[in-house]
């Protein structure tokens, strides 16, 4: 768990190194997400401890440690191999205000998600739960994922409709969000 953690931050920053080091900064390594990420790592480090005292044999569950590390594996590669697919079109921050060089990507895992990054954070992070064998934990991350990636979804494909206009609608009509039950901002014709 410790090492996908680490390992999840520190490619986090090393990739953003790669495709757009003019945003690169301290904050590129996720550490200081928000208050809300910081409480639920802490949350899960007290459902573990406090599971692997009472109930150790709750932690002793190798398939589906498993299955969660499968989950982590998957995640944070789609993650990655999304970022490094949009180039420096990909930014921690969602922007509003496009660039000269802000093109829409569709191509490579954007021609299965519009939103691979954001698929893979989600599986990745239940993932880390699962992994940890924390029953409580995985309820709770997959509902404030959801959450979070509902409502991030919303903000960033306003702008995109904004910046790419009926380029960016044909493309969502195509291709689905990659969340179960996302489907992204609703827009009228």
């Amino acid at each position: 768990y410790m090492c996908s953690l680490s390992l999840f931050h520190y490619s986090e920053y090393l990739v953003t190194a790669i495709n757009n080091p003019r945003s690169l900064s301290l904050d590129s390594f996720l550490l200081n997400h928000s208050f809300e990420y910081n409480l639920a790592a802490l949350s899960s480090w007290v459902e573990f401890t406090l599971e692997k005292l009472l109930f150790p044999e709750l932690k002793q569950i190798t398939w589906l440690s498993t299955v969660g590390l499968l989950m982590v594996i998957f995640g944070d590669c789609l993650r990655k191999v999304a970022m490094l697919t949009a180039g420096s079109n990909f930014n921690h921050i969602v922007q509003n205000e496009k660039s000269d060089t802000h093109t829409l990507v569709t191509s490579g895992v954007y021609g299965w998600f519009r939103h691979p990054s954001y698929v893979g954070w989600f599986y990745w992070s239940i993932g880390t739960q699962v992994l940890l064998c924390n029953p409580i934990c995985v309820v709770g991350y997959t509902l404030a994922s959801w959450r979070f990636f509902r409502e991030r979804i919303e903000e960033e494909e306003i702008t995109l409709i904004h910046f790419f206009g009926e380029e960016y609608l044909e493309y969502k009509r195509k291709v689905p969000s990659g969340l179960p039950f996302i489907r992204g901002v609703k827009v009228e014709l």
